[in-house]
């Protein structure tokens, strides 16, 4: 297994505007080794969730390449790249995008049924327990409080083990108390089965709990944090 498990060499987003070309992002090189955690701050519209949905293959690139595991996957087409996904990477959004007609136990089982797992229903019961919802397998999304829906979107990101964890702002429509726990689960899970976190976040505190932090303005990392 090689030291990075993702690795961004001069990258380019650029989309088509009103006005014109807008570049999204411009050039970043980074590497991100195995179990680290990184922590991706800056102002809105600095790019980045953009930069974060390129990480994830949501997004593709214009120029350059993203290397994911040993995979270049800015040259794989959709379908790969879904079926990369599925076992390798989880996302987590701010917006939860759990399915409303679906409970959280059949939300979580989804990406292991796609796979095909067998197993799918008790992985999840697990998965959420381990989140804390024992009690709310059975509970659809309007039925959960925001804190409840967030640790199930958490769930479903993490039950097929991805070895890369992305999160997008994810405490950003919870309160304070749910906002702690979420994140304390994010890292546990760095902590205890060696996912690499990558987590896009506005709280300098947050960003401060993980191994490397970049900063980001108008699509460029502009200096490489310093933890305080």
């Amino acid at each position: 297994m090689t030291k990075n498990i993702l690795e961004l060499k001069d990258v380019f987003l650029i989309l088509k505007g009103n006005a014109g070309l807008v570049n999204i992002i411009n050039g970043i090189n980074l590497s991100v080794n195995h179990r680290e955690t990184l922590g991706i701050t800056g102002p809105s519209g600095s790019g980045k969730s953009s930069l974060l949905m390129l990480m994830a293959g949501l997004e593709k690139i214009t120029k350059g390449e993203i290397i994911s595991l040993g995979h270049s996957i800015s040259g794989m087409n959709e379908d790969e790249l879904a079926r990369f996904r599925r076992t390798n990477v989880g996302v987590v959004f701010q917006s939860f995008h759990l399915i409303p007609t679906l409970t959280a136990i059949e939300n979580v089982a989804i990406p292991l049924e796609l796979a095909g797992n067998k197993e799918a229903f008790e992985r999840a019961e697990e998965e959420l327990i381990s989140v804390g919802l024992k009690e709310r397998l059975k509970h659809y999304p309007y039925q959960l409080s925001g804190g409840e829906q967030q640790r199930v979107a958490l769930a479903r990101a993490s039950v097929p083990r991805p070895s890369l964890l992305l999160a997008d702002e994810p405490t950003g429509n919870l309160d304070a108390a749910n906002s702690e726990k979420v994140i304390d689960l994010l890292f546990d899970l760095n902590e205890k089965r060696g996912t690499t976190l990558i987590l896009v976040t506005h709280s300098k505190n947050l960003a401060n709990r993980c191994n490397q932090v970049i900063s980001l303005q108008d699509g460029q990392i502009v200096s490489p944090a310093q933890l305080q």
